[in-house]
């Protein structure tokens, strides 16, 4: 069920970094899905490539012409790509209250 949503920070593996404005919260969900649509508006873009006869998604970035592949995805056998996300942990000063706002993470160790 889900029980809020909100403006969602991530850290992908490799330090790439992406703000997702409208992310929905689910506590009870071990697993958190993100869309090609958040990759593509923060100016990434995607490929998949076969590598020793196995697929990954390749989040990708151009820097002075230069294709920079800034995340390597692996892919389940259902098709579905996956990684670990983290959370970034953003604090935020109200009526002098501190909330500590933890949003989710993609993959519970």
């Amino acid at each position: 069920m889900i029980k809020g949503f909100g403006r969602a920070n991530i850290l992908l593996p490799n330090n790439s970094k992406l703000g997702i404005k409208d992310a929905l919260y689910l506590p009870e969900s071990r697993r958190n899905l993100l869309s090609f649509k958040d990759v593509c508006a923060h100016g990434y873009h995607t490929e998949t490539i076969d590598e020793d006869k196995k697929e990954y998604l390749y989040i990708i970035s151009y820097m002075s012409g230069q294709k920079l592949v800034l995340e390597k995805l692996h892919v389940f056998s259902s098709g579905i790509y996956y990684t670990i996300m983290k959370s970034i942990v953003t604090n935020i000063m109200i009526h002098q209250n501190c909330f500590d706002l933890k949003i989710f993470m993609l993959w519970h160790d």
